[in-house]
């Protein structure tokens, strides 16, 4: 029994092991179509699609046609003033008056500081001394020409007597030789008198003018405003021994305030005296402050490659602070009607031109086109190279 047992199990494993292999095979001959119908089916799938999208409407944005865009300028700068004067005396002492400090408004002409003119006093009285003795020296000389001229005049008459003595041989000719040479000292005297005048005159002119050298320097004594100003600092204090040209106070004139703007020479070039421009002040950033161009720098940063722009409020505000930073707005141009596109969206863009892309009977093209202004936003207005019906995408 155990005969006919291992002989049945030993007969039925070749059959399975053939049965098996053969349904191995055909579930790999299975597969392997499937496999193929599958990348098949995806690769028909994916050249759908592409086709599909090839042919698909995309949805872009174009440039729309802008009218009245400003086209402004920005600069980034600081509040200054056009008249700056750092004034002090032309000589120097000890300061005994000051009459003006930090943030005083003062009129022309007003008296600011003095200094001490005990010397100066001095040296003054001895110079109108010295022109009292000129003017007495000119009456002494003028009364001695008239003594001279009496005494000519008589030597004169003296000698006519003498000579028509000697003609009717009453006197000796010597006597006439003697009143002859009388009469010709007499006239000497005279003409020495005279240039006495002259020399006393030239005198009094020369001690007049050192009299008006003297209170020359004795005004010099006091400092006066040269101009409507304000005081922006004070530098010296009462009792300080100055020398001549130390500044005593720093003034700037009034209505002379403006904004100095730095300009990129790139953006510079439509910059003109008399356009409009805006100012804003970092301490009053909520004000905006309207202005005009004044000035425009002949000469720019050799280093940042900037243009110097001076502009100047129609109504500054009240109180301003030297060196403040401000940031100004120059409207250059007004724009009536121009398509504008980004500049990020310019390939190649050099400064005038570049390339876009554009729309073209509903399709993409690429561009090369000109560039004239650019707003303050970086936006380039095409002036060139855009058929007619063509949109920028």
């Amino acid at each position: 029994m155990l005969e006919r047992t291992t002989a049945r199990t030993s007969g039925s494993k070749p059959a399975r092991a053939s049965w098996l292999s053969a349904m191995k095979a055909q579930v790999v001959m299975l597969g392997k179509r499937t496999g193929a119908l599958v990348i098949a089916v995806l690769l028909i799938a994916v050249a759908a699609g592409y086709a599909f999208l090839s042919y698909w409407p995309v949805t872009v944005t174009v440039a729309e046609v802008s009218v009245n865009v400003p086209v402004r300028v920005f600069g980034l700068g600081t509040v200054e003033a056009r008249v700056v004067s750092k004034v002090g005396f032309e000589v120097g002492a000890a300061v005994t008056e000051l009459n003006a400090d930090h943030g005083d408004t003062v009129s022309r002409g007003t008296v600011l500081a003095r200094l001490q003119t005990t010397q100066q006093e001095a040296k003054l009285a001895r110079s109108k001394a010295a022109v009292l003795s000129a003017e007495a020296a000119i009456k002494k000389a003028e009364v001695n020409v008239t003594k001279t001229r009496a005494i000519l005049a008589q030597r004169v008459t003296a000698n006519r007597r003498k000579q028509q003595l000697v003609e009717s041989r009453v006197t000796s000719p010597q006597l006439a030789e003697e009143a002859q040479r009388d009469e010709d000292v007499a006239k000497a005297d005279v003409l020495v008198a005279e240039s006495d005048i002259e020399v006393a005159k030239a005198q009094l002119s020369d001690a007049r003018s050192q009299y008006d050298y003297e209170k020359a320097i004795l005004d010099q004594h006091t400092l006066v405003a040269p101009f409507d100003a304000v005081v922006v600092e004070r530098h010296k204090e009462l009792g300080t021994v100055i020398k001549a040209g130390d500044p005593i106070f720093t003034l700037i004139a009034l209505g002379s305030v403006w904004a100095l703007a730095y300009v990129d020479e790139s953006r510079a070039g439509g910059i003109k005296e008399g356009q409009q421009a805006e100012v804003r002040l970092r301490s009053l950033p909520q004000q905006v402050f309207s202005a005009k161009v004044m000035r425009i720098g002949i000469e720019s940063d050799r280093v940042t490659e900037e243009r110097r722009v001076y502009v100047k409020c129609d109504v500054c505000p009240v109180r301003f602070h030297l060196g403040e930073q401000a940031e100004i707005l120059i409207q250059v141009a007004v724009l009536e009607k121009a398509t504008l596109v980004p500049e990020a969206a310019v390939i190649g863009y050099d400064g005038s031109k570049g390339t876009v892309w554009t729309v073209e009977s509903g399709r993409l093209a690429r561009r090369a086109v000109a560039f004239g202004h650019r707003t303050q936003d970086s936006r380039l207005q095409i002036v060139a190279g855009l058929p007619d019906g063509a949109q920028v995408l």
